[in-house]
């Protein structure tokens, strides 16, 4: 229950904000309606153009991953709401527009582009929207009030464009930690992290929101709504790359999940194992703290770790290779990385699955987890109606020798919060 009070906090703050706006909106009318209206448009052709995949990032259970991506996948959206949020004049004259009208406007367009993703029912939309309006509620409240009252009066030329662009980045951080929370609370993965990861993110994506952001108010200013086509198109490219690179991303890894079923298909593996050791391995990485970069090398490498059981004559019985001499089980790890190579996937995928079989204080952190998760997965099988209790003792037995310690109490913990959670 604890878990999901930042969800519904920041739900309800959302929710607060835009009925205020909207009703401030309404009886007082819209300001200057053409400028509100092109600034509608850009932000909602820009939320239209979202890619699916970005509106479910915390699906049942273990998240695919491809790779470290952009937080912000609709950046032409973004800039364009930032922007009305920093406009004080339009084409040399004051504007009147304040906070709520800022709100409002883009709260209605971004909602009007989430229609198609809402009848797809493309996941958490609500998350998007309380994270666009709380962004853009941040920014028109550290703007608009300051702006009207003459506070920015003395700043002009660089230095005003670098105190729109200071406010921009201190927007920036402030969605960072509400996109964490948010994660956090549907996920229950640790916040830390979470929320590294978010502020990974804002050197690329972010910057690229931010000055465009800053660029299209001053433009705006000085030559009117001319600007905002102008200013619009390097984003579109920039949000068309991000697409197809998310397309290729999700490509490669649908490759890997492939290649990796070819032991169960063999008969090598029972079904579904790969998929249970990475779903699994996933949730103790995140408990370890490991970054996304991390995390995706983990994911790969637990979906690929038997690979090298294609090489035997003689498949292991329910392909159990815990069991095996560690010189028989070094040999299959070899193999398996020899294959995972030929993949051209990332050498440290490899080197994970290579290493899996070495004395763990010598292993990396990711050849650790899918080495213990591996061992739990083939222990829980043959250790009757007990099984997961009875698993996790014998490698709690075994810390010290065969297995790290902090990824054995990891995988303890995962499975506690499993437990409660189920």
């Amino acid at each position: 229950m604890t878990s999901r009070r930042p969800l519904v906090a920041l739900h309800g703050s959302a929710a607060v904000l835009v009925a205020g706006s909207l009703l401030v909106t309404l009886r007082s009318g819209v300001e200057e309606r053409p400028v509100a209206l092109a600034f509608g448009v850009l932000v909602a052709v820009g939320e239209l153009t979202l890619p699916p995949a970005r509106l479910v990032p915390f699906p049942g259970g273990a998240a695919p991953r491809g790779g470290p991506a952009p937080r912000e996948a609709a950046p032409l959206g973004a800039a364009g709401a930032l922007s009305y949020a920093l406009l004080g004049e339009h084409a040399g004259q004051a504007s009147h527009h304040g906070v709520a009208q800022v709100v409002s406007v883009v709260f209605a367009a971004s909602l009007l582009g989430s229609v198609p993703h809402l009848a797809r029912g493309d996941g958490p939309v609500l998350d998007h929207l309380a994270r666009r309006v709380l962004a853009v509620g941040f920014t028109a409240v550290c703007f608009q009030p300051l702006y009207h009252h003459g506070v920015f009066d003395p700043w002009s030329g660089p230095a005003y464009a670098l105190l729109l662009l200071a406010l921009l980045v201190l927007t920036v951080l402030c969605d960072a930690v509400v996109a964490a929370a948010l994660a956090h609370s549907r996920t229950r993965w640790p916040f830390a992290p979470l929320l590294r990861d978010e502020l990974r993110s804002v050197p690329g994506i972010g910057s690229a929101v931010c000055a465009t952001g800053a660029v299209m108010a001053l433009a705006v200013a000085v030559v009117g709504l001319w600007a905002l086509p102008v200013f619009s198109v390097p984003l579109l490219l920039t949000q068309h790359s991000l697409r197809r690179y998310a397309a290729v991303r999700a490509t490669y890894r649908q490759t890997i999940a492939s290649l990796a079923r070819a032991t169960e298909i063999a008969g090598y593996t029972p079904a579904g194992h790969a998929r249970r050791v990475a779903a699994l391995s996933q949730a103790v990485g995140r408990d370890l703290k490991l970054t996304e970069p991390e995390l995706t090398v983990l994911e790969y490498a637990a979906l690929m770790h038997d690979i090298g059981q294609l090489s035997l004559v003689d498949p292991v019985p329910a392909g159990a290779t815990a069991g095996l001499p560690a010189a028989e089980q070094r040999r299959i790890a070899l193999l398996g990385g020899a294959v995972v190579r030929q993949t051209g996937a990332d050498g440290q995928v490899a080197a994970v699955v290579e290493r899996q079989a070495d004395p763990y204080p010598e292993q990396p952190v990711a050849a650790r987890i899918v080495r213990v998760v591996n061992a739990y997965e083939e222990k829980v099988r043959d250790a009757g109606p007990g099984g997961p209790l009875t698993a996790l003792e014998e490698l709690r037995l075994g810390t010290g020798t065969h297995y790290a310690p902090e990824v054995v109490e990891a995988l303890a913990r995962v499975l506690g919060d499993q437990g409660r959670g189920g």
